[in-house]
């Protein structure tokens, strides 16, 4: 199973602990209204986003796959990243960049998605 959390936890930061925490939440519940349209589970239960750096400007840098390389809305996910979690408050610039490497596969899915796809 991968690492639960791309954030990294010790990453040093000039953010006050409990203001990152709750931006960290408030990123996954901006992610997880972002599904992949041929799957009805959020990319971030679905394991593709990969890394969320986040500086001391509150700018924030993700690193995202699809399941797919061939996946029909390739050119439109990083958007749809990008304008979710540009609408948390506090949040500057966010830059979205989709990576293949290490390519998706279902071990990334967490037991949440296994659930709602009766993987288990």
């Amino acid at each position: 199973m991968p690492d639960p959390s791309p954030f990294d936890e010790d990453a040093p930061s000039s953010i006050p602990p409990d203001e990152l925490e709750r931006l960290h939440g408030d990123l996954v519940g901006a992610l997880k209204t972002v599904f992949d349209p041929e799957i009805p589970v959020d990319i971030y239960e679905l394991g593709l986003i990969y890394k969320i750096d986040v500086d001391d400007d509150r700018n924030i840098a993700v690193e995202m796959t699809l399941t797919a390389p061939g996946c029909p809305v390739a050119g439109e996910m990083p958007g749809w990243v990008q304008n979710a979690m540009a609408s948390v408050p506090g949040v500057g610039q966010v830059d979205v960049k989709l990576v293949f490497d290490p390519p998706w596969d279902m071990s990334r899915m967490s037991d949440e998605a296994r659930l709602a796809l009766n993987m288990f």
